[in-house]
């Protein structure tokens, strides 16, 4: 049992760590933050599901050598920033346009699981995270599918939690917007909040 847990050992940390990259702001929490406003938490969940979902099968890719492409190829890191950049672009558009609820048409709907979770690939925070995750806290022993499944695994489960705070976040200030107007205001912070993150991308 004790050899057990310390071979476990290298878990926690790595869950702190992404409690503090998965809780602060970033394109995912701006997202859901405005999904949970205009579709309700309960409609934000493919949406939410589909970034942990994605980010699970990116944090394990990048252990088993996806990273190392990333890292020796400059101009994939750099193709990667401009078509996330490019995407989160349209989505913030998409967000700052998005009318009142009581005036949207039938297909107005939240990102879907597939198209969350293909966005992983897309984002360079979650790049990022990855490739910090797994180059510092992967441990050099034991089975190496093992502790990659493990580490992507943990950070998931840590990553719920904060991500949902912001999906509840929005459909708390959701309940409280009242007008059109209110609404149009809202949606268009989103969506300028979700365009200032290219900048964090580019920077």
């Amino acid at each position: 049992m004790e050899e057990t847990a310390s071979q476990l050992a290298f878990l926690l940390p790595a869950a702190l760590f992404m409690v503090s990259m998965t809780i602060t702001p970033g394109p995912n929490n701006v997202m859901l933050t405005a999904s949970g406003a205009n579709y309700g938490f309960l409609r934000t969940l493919p949406h939410l599901f589909g970034i942990l979902g994605g980010c699970f099968v990116l944090f394990a890719s990048i252990a088993l050598g996806l990273g190392v492409v990333f890292e020796r190829y400059p101009v994939v890191q750099g193709g990667l920033k401009l078509v996330g950049s490019l995407y989160l672009l349209y989505l913030a558009w998409k967000i700052a346009t998005a009318p009142p609820p009581d005036l949207r048409v039938g297909d107005a709907r939240p990102l879907s699981f597939v198209q969350a979770a293909a966005f992983q690939f897309a984002n360079p925070k979650a790049w990022v995270m990855g490739i910090a995750l797994m180059a510092g806290f992967l441990p050099d022993g034991g089975n190496p599918w093992v502790n990659a499944l493990l580490l992507a695994g943990v950070a998931e489960l840590v990553g719920l939690p904060c991500i949902a705070l912001w999906a509840g976040f929005g459909t708390a200030i959701g309940r409280l917007l009242k007008s059109d107007r209110s609404w149009r205001v809202f949606n268009g912070v989103m969506g300028a909040l979700t365009a200032a993150c290219v900048v964090m991308i580019l920077a």
